[in-house]
């Protein structure tokens, strides 16, 4: 992500008719009187001047700026925020009233908010930013990045996704940050894509059901407690009582596979251990390929049997991953692994991990074989 530059600006780039106020030579009874908006400017010209002199030198006038700024009323942040201020301005808006969505709004509808303030908002932003974001098509496709952070948004509608990712797709974007890019193209290939809509589709609720459903024990369901004070709420009909209460893997079982891809990539530890194990291969690859991915999660699927020789094949070559003992150890382990990979990794293998594969009936008899030798040399002391 692009940084913004810092805060304050060069005198230069201000508006005439606050120079003067901001200026770092100029007076510190000046200065702080500004901070207090004790000056005759008014409007998006005095919110300027005040997010300036939050960058002051003088710890006096940056913390008096910063606290006539939060009391100024609405309608001026409101109007400040749909001005065509300095980006930087903009950015602080945006980081200072995060907590305001009307401010977030206008800041992301702004034509002369940066690139790197939308980026940010469309990674973190919630359900009803991330909506305003994904309608300006102009500034996505020019900042793609925009569209990357809003994919990996859990906030970020799945037929939103959908849609951001056709739209790249058309235009021959290419969104490489997301690793299953092209098979989440192919899964859409010949889908109708839905317009934006005001209310989320029912195929948003059913994946943000899955998300909520997710955590990271794939054996712990959302659900399994009742919240506090629910002995006092109406109880629920049977057939909602099973709906909350269904399993993770089942609700995946019954996705699209653009839903599991995007899954993969959002999801927590639960649902990357289910997809990785999924026998779409496209799925499976988008799982072990997830950023969110972690080591420890890899030690655990390098150990499963239950995972394809394409997933164990893509450890295999991740050398972040094979630096750690434990997954070469899994991996050498299962007799999955291409045996190959898996002769490779012997040599880093301990003496009492070489006597349990040694004595091990599972694994292919030429790695079985090659734990013998290599114990034996090393009891030899080569």
């Amino acid at each position: 992500m692009d940084k913004p530059a810092s805060l304050p600006l060069p005198v230069e780039q201000l508006p005439a008719n606050i120079r003067r106020f901001a200026a770092s030579d100029a007076p510190l009874a000046a200065r702080l009187m500004a901070a207090r908006g004790l000056v005759p400017v008014q409007g998006a010209d005095q919110v300027s001047l005040l997010v300036q002199l939050t960058g002051a030198a003088e710890a006096q006038v940056a913390d008096t700026a910063r606290t006539t700024l939060q009391g100024l009323p609405e309608a001026t942040l409101h109007a400040a925020s749909e001005a065509p201020l300095h980006a930087v301005f903009l950015d602080y808006l945006a980081k200072a009233f995060a907590s305001q969505f009307d401010v977030l709004e206008r800041v992301a509808r702004n034509a002369a908010t940066g690139d790197f303030t939308l980026e940010r908002l469309a990674a973190t932003g919630s359900e009803a930013l991330t909506e305003i974001i994904a309608l300006n098509q102009r500034r996505l496709l020019e900042c793609p990045r925009i569209i990357e952070a809003l994919y990996a948004n859990r906030n970020t509608r799945m037929s939103t996704a959908d849609r951001l990712v056709e739209l790249a797709a058309r235009n021959g974007v290419r969104l490489d940050a997301i690793p299953a890019f092209d098979a989440h193209v192919a899964a859409i290939a010949g889908e109708l894509i839905p317009e934006p809509t005001a209310e989320p589709l029912p195929g948003d609720r059913w994946f943000n059901e899955a998300l909520e459903a997710d955590s990271e024990d794939d054996d712990v369901m959302v659900g399994s407690q009742p919240p506090e004070g629910a002995d006092d709420e109406e109880e629920p009909p049977p057939e909602e009582v099973r709906e909350k209460f269904r399993p993770l893997h089942t609700r995946i079982r019954e996705m699209r596979t653009a839903e599991k891809i995007r899954l993969a990539m959002v999801g927590d530890a639960a649902a990357r251990a289910l997809l990785v194990r999924d026998p779409n291969k496209t799925v499976a690859h988008a799982a072990i390929a997830s950023p969110r991915m972690k080591d420890s999660d890899v030690i655990h699927i390098a150990q499963s049997r239950d995972v394809s020789q394409d997933v164990l094949r893509y450890i295999t070559n991740r050398k972040q991953w094979v630096r750690s003992y434990e997954v070469k150890r899994a991996l050498v382990g299962n007799p999955k692994t291409p045996v190959g990979a898996a002769l490779r990794f012997m040599t880093h293998l301990r003496k009492e991990d070489l006597k349990t594969l040694s004595r091990s009936r599972g694994i292919a008899q030429s790695v079985k074989t090659a734990a013998k030798q290599r114990l034996l040399k090393i009891q030899r002391g080569g």
